[in-house]
């Protein structure tokens, strides 16, 4: 089993920053996919973004040039770093993993205000 625990959320103003962290911990050798996914009220879960089986990086396309994942491998710390905060970008953020199960954190709330 992997835990995943999310912090880093809250409330911003519209162009603001805010950094998403997300700790694994558990059987994390077996991860190959990590990553973000967020849900706002009425919606589906969408992709926000994710390390791939080889390391390689995807985003969404409504986050491109805006947002950047980043890992400590050190610290079994996965990042999203959100710039250029928009109000559409509110939504509840999981963190998941995928390996030998799909796994999912508790989310963090992240609300931007026009």
């Amino acid at each position: 089993q992997v835990q995943l625990v999310e912090s880093g959320g809250g409330l911003v103003q519209a162009g603001g920053s805010l950094r998403l962290s997300c700790v694994a911990s558990g059987s994390i050798n077996r991860i190959n996919t990590m990553g973000w996914y967020r849900q706002a009220p009425g919606k589906q879960r969408e992709l926000v973004a994710l390390f791939g089986p080889g390391g390689g990086t995807n985003y969404a396309d409504p986050v491109k040039g805006r947002f950047t994942i980043s890992r400590d491998n050190a610290k079994n710390t996965v990042y999203l770093q959100m710039n250029s905060l928009k109000p559409e970008d509110t939504a509840v953020y999981y963190c998941t993993s995928q390996g030998l199960g799909r796994y999912w954190g508790q989310g963090t709330q992240v609300t931007v205000s026009s």
